[in-house]
């Protein structure tokens, strides 16, 4: 795939997002949460320095493509931009231009010049049963390459791993019980198999677009975040839903919603997961800022290791 960072920023404008619009943007979104003494001197740095040139490897195991799907849908500017422009993204199964033969020896191509440089974003879980022949990815050097096989050989590489989406950090819906395939995440995949690449999880089913950007820029000028327990970045991760949810106070005064078309009180009762799940969604919201999943149903704990098994029925107390 062919990337134009170095375009002149007249013709970055005509593309569609020039430096100045995406640290504008990332800086704004970083100050409404808080975290901007921390994270906009840091845009500003890796902005400067080059932040388009730090290659991306991006690989798809089991996965419905919705945390793609989510990070491209984001607008002003649109991350498809910033993804091709602001880094370089170098192997996307979804959006990329090559195929087969051609996609994966630029991928290996890439990993291989930049060892130890390059960032690696796992997206989907990985089906270790059958030798992983539950999910192939295409076929490089006479051999057919599965999932397991890319993350084995590719992983050890990178300077960094991504596990974006529940899927890929913790196993996630492919790993719900009954399943047949043997799906893992990325952590416990890692440590089955020796595998010492440092790895952020943000999880989410699927993540907020801004939980993925702003920890690749993190991860770029000041190395990893602050993890929690289970390897999540504490800026996105590290508060409680129900302490912070603004129906507190009606949980407090034992106000609780019967049904959820009641637009006022607590939905614990209603299976709100809100109390043994940590993620900043009450204050980021979804949807360019519209709305979180509290003002239309309730939180499921799609960013806990247990999903969705744990937190299922979903409709249910826990």
């Amino acid at each position: 795939m062919k990337d134009d960072h170095m375009l002149p920023e007249t013709q970055q404008e005509k593309s569609g997002v020039t430096r100045r619009c995406f640290l504008k943007t990332v800086a704004g979104a970083a100050a409404g949460i808080g975290v901007s003494q921390m994270v906009n001197p840091t845009l500003v740095k890796a902005l400067e320095k080059g932040l388009e040139r730090h290659p991306v490897l991006w690989i798809q195991g089991q996965a419905c493509t919705g945390c793609s799907v989510s990070l491209l849908n984001s607008v002003d500017p649109s991350i498809a931009d910033v993804l091709l422009k602001v880094i370089s993204l170098q192997y996307h199964p979804t959006i990329m231009a090559g195929e087969g033969k051609t996609a994966l020896e630029n991928l290996f191509g890439i990993a291989r010049e930049y060892k130890g440089k390059f960032s690696l974003v796992v997206e989907g879980a990985i089906p270790t049963a059958a030798e992983g022949k539950y999910c192939g990815v295409g076929e490089y050097a006479h051999k057919e390459y599965t999932m397991v096989d890319l993350v084995k050989e590719v992983a050890p590489m990178a300077g960094s791993c991504l596990a974006v989406g529940t899927c890929a950090a913790y196993g996630g819906i492919p790993a719900a019980k009954g399943n047949v395939t043997g799906a893992t995440g990325c952590r416990d995949f890692f440590a089955a198999n020796s595998i010492n690449t440092p790895i952020v999880n943000i999880p989410g089913c699927p993540p907020h677009p801004d939980w993925i950007v702003l920890s690749i820029v993190h991860l770029l000028e000041k190395g990893i975040p602050e993890l929690d327990d289970e390897g999540r970045p504490m800026l996105f991760f590290g508060e409680n839903i129900h302490d912070n949810c603004p129906r507190l106070k009606m949980y407090e005064a034992d106000q609780l919603s019967q049904t959820l078309s009641d637009p006022k009180g607590c939905r614990i009762n209603l299976g709100c997961k809100g109390p043994s799940t940590y993620a900043d969604c009450y204050k980021r919201k979804w949807n360019s800022g519209l709305n979180w999943c509290v003002d239309n149903a309730v939180c499921i704990a799609c960013v806990e290791p247990g999903f969705p098994d744990q937190s299922s029925p979903f409709y249910e107390p826990a």
